[in-house]
C-alpha cells in the first residue's frame, strides 16, 4: 500500500505513473520559464527607465518586445494555472455543489475543461497560422537599422503554451468524467 500512496500536504494520494510525471514536468517547466521572462521582462521595463531619464530617449524594441513576452509569459503559464485549478470560476454556485452533489459538479467541471480545451485550442489553431506566416514572411518587431527581432520564435512558444494548456485541459475534463461516472479518482 505504501508503495502506491504518497502523503502530500497531509493528504494520502494515490501515486502518480511517469507519464503524469513527465507531463506535469513539462507544464511546470513551461510555467519556469514563463516566470524567468518576467523577470527579463522587468530588467528591460527598468533599463528603459533608466536610458528615458538618463539619455532622454527610450531604448529600441522595448515596447514590442514588452507586448510579445506579455503575451507570451500568459500562454506559457496557462497549463500550469489549469493544472493548479486556479482559473476564475463561479465559486458561489459550484463549491455548494461539490458537497451537495460531487458527481454533478465533476461533469460540470469536465464541461468547463472541454469548453476551456476548445477555446484555447481554437486559440492555438490561428496562432499557427500567425506562426507559418511570420515564418514565411520573415516578419520582425522593432526599426531596421536601430534594431529588429524575428517574431516566429515568440510565435512558436505561445503556440507551444497554448497546445500545452489545451491538452490539460482536456487532461483535466478526463479526470472529472471519471468522478462524474463514480470512478475513482486519478492523478493526471
Amino acid at each position: 500500500m505504501a508503495d502506491q500512496e504518497i502523503r502530500q500536504n497531509g493528504a494520502l494520494l494515490p501515486r502518480r505513473s511517469f507519464p503524469a510525471q513527465a507531463w506535469g514536468s513539462i507544464v511546470n517547466a513551461l510555467a519556469a520559464i514563463g516566470t524567468a521572462l518576467i523577470a527579463g521582462l522587468m530588467l528591460i521595463i527598468c533599463a528603459d527607465i533608466v536610458a528615458r531619464n538618463g539619455m532622454g530617449a527610450s531604448l529600441p524594441l522595448v515596447s514590442e518586445l514588452g507586448a510579445l513576452l506579455l503575451v507570451m509569459i500568459v500562454c506559457l503559464q496557462l497549463a500550469s494555472t489549469v493544472r493548479a485549478d486556479r482559473l476564475a470560476r463561479a465559486g458561489l454556485f459550484i463549491d455548494p455543489l461539490r458537497h451537495w452533489s460531487p458527481r454533478l459538479s465533476a461533469l460540470l467541471d469536465a464541461l468547463f475543461c472541454l469548453v476551456g480545451a476548445l477555446m484555447i485550442g481554437l486559440m492555438a489553431w490561428a496562432t499557427l497560422g500567425i506562426l507559418a506566416t511570420d515564418w514565411s514572411r520573415g516578419e520582425f518587431i522593432g526599426t531596421p537599422g536601430l534594431g529588429t527581432l524575428p517574431t516566429w520564435p515568440f510565435r512558436l512558444l505561445i503556440l507551444v503554451g497554448l497546445t500545452v494548456a489545451a491538452l490539460e485541459f482536456l487532461l483535466r475534463a478526463a479526470t472529472s468524467l471519471r468522478a462524474a461516472a463514480g470512478r475513482p479518482e486519478t492523478l493526471p
